[in-house]
C-alpha cells in the first residue's frame, strides 16, 4: 500500500472568508485532520476556521504540545506527534496538518515537517500557504508593510524586545507577532527606538471581538491577549492612517 499525502494547510489569520480555494478544497478531500493544542486543553482556532470545510465524517485528531522551554521535552513531543501523523499516512490515508496563518511561518507545522522527513522521507508532503495574520492587519488598518525601498523585519515577541533592540537602527518596519506576555518590553524597545508613537496593536485580528490599540504603551501596565501583533513604522505617514482608527 503506498502511503497517503500529507497536507500542510495555514487557514489565514481568523476570518472564515480569508482561507484560500486550494485550502477549502484540500480539507473537503482528505481522510484525517491534525491540529496541535496545548497540553493543558483542546481548543484550536485553526479548527474553527477549518470547520466548515471539513467532511462531517472527517475524524480530527487534535496532537498535544507541551508549553515549555525545555528542549528536551519539546523534541520528544514533536518526534511522537511526527511518528504519530506517519502511521496514519502509512495506512494509505491523506491527512492535514492544519495551523493559522501561514504553515512555513513560526508555525508547530515546520517543527513536524523536520521530523517526519528524517523519520519517512518517502513521504509526500505539500505545503500550502495561508495569509498571515501581520497581512491581514495591514489590511484591517490600511498601512502598506513596506514601500519603496523599505525593509520588513519579522520578530517573535514571546521574549520581549531584545531581538529587536539589536537590529533597531537598521529596522524600516517591524512587525512583532506573538507579543502578549512581554509585550510591555516591546514597548519599551520601541520606545528607545523612538518608534513608540508610530506603532499599532492588533488583537484577535479578523475576529469578533477584534481591537486596535493606537497606544502601544499601554502594554507597559497590562498584558494584552494571546493572539496580539504589534506593527510598528519608522515612516511618519503611519500616524495619519492611526489617527483615522
Amino acid at each position: 500500500m503506498n502511503p497517503g499525502t500529507l497536507y500542510g494547510i495555514g487557514v489565514g489569520p481568523g476570518d472564515p472568508d480569508l482561507i484560500t480555494l486550494k485550502a477549502a478544497r484540500i480539507l473537503g478531500q482528505v481522510d484525517v485532520v491534525f491540529a496541535a493544542s496545548s497540553t493543558k486543553n483542546s481548543h484550536s482556532q485553526a479548527v474553527e476556521i477549518a470547520k466548515p470545510h471539513l467532511k462531517e465524517s472527517v475524524p480530527i485528531r487534535m496532537i498535544p504540545f507541551p508549553m515549555t522551554k525545555n528542549k528536551d521535552a519539546m523534541e520528544k513531543a514533536w518526534e511522537k506527534n511526527a511518528q504519530d501523523i506517519i502511521d496514519v499516512l502509512e495506512e494509505g490515508k491523506s491527512a492535514a496538518f492544519i495551523t493559522l496563518g501561514d504553515c512555513m511561518t513560526y508555525s508547530t507545522f515546520g517543527y513536524v515537517l523536520q521530523n517526519i522527513q528524517r523519520l519517512a522521507p518517502h513521504i509526500a508532503v505539500v505545503s500550502v500557504p495561508g495569509i498571515t495574520s501581520y497581512q491581514a492587519a495591514a489590511s484591517r488598518l490600511n498601512t502598506p508593510l513596506v514601500e519603496g525601498e523599505e525593509s520588513l523585519t519579522l520578530l517573535s515577541g514571546v521574549n520581549g524586545g531584545g531581538r529587536f533592540r539589536e537590529i533597531a537602527d537598521h529596522a524600516d518596519n517591524v512587525v512583532f507577532l506573538k507579543a502578549y506576555k512581554n509585550a510591555g518590553d516591546i514597548a519599551e524597545a520601541l520606545g528607545e527606538a523612538g518608534m513608540d508613537g508610530n506603532s499599532v496593536g492588533v488583537v484577535k485580528c479578523g475576529l469578533e471581538d477584534e481591537q486596535i490599540i493606537t497606544d502601544v504603551n499601554v502594554f507597559r501596565e497590562k498584558a494584552p491577549n494571546y493572539w496580539t501583533l504589534i506593527i510598528s513604522k519608522k515612516s511618519m505617514s503611519f500616524v495619519a492612517q492611526k489617527k483615522e482608527q
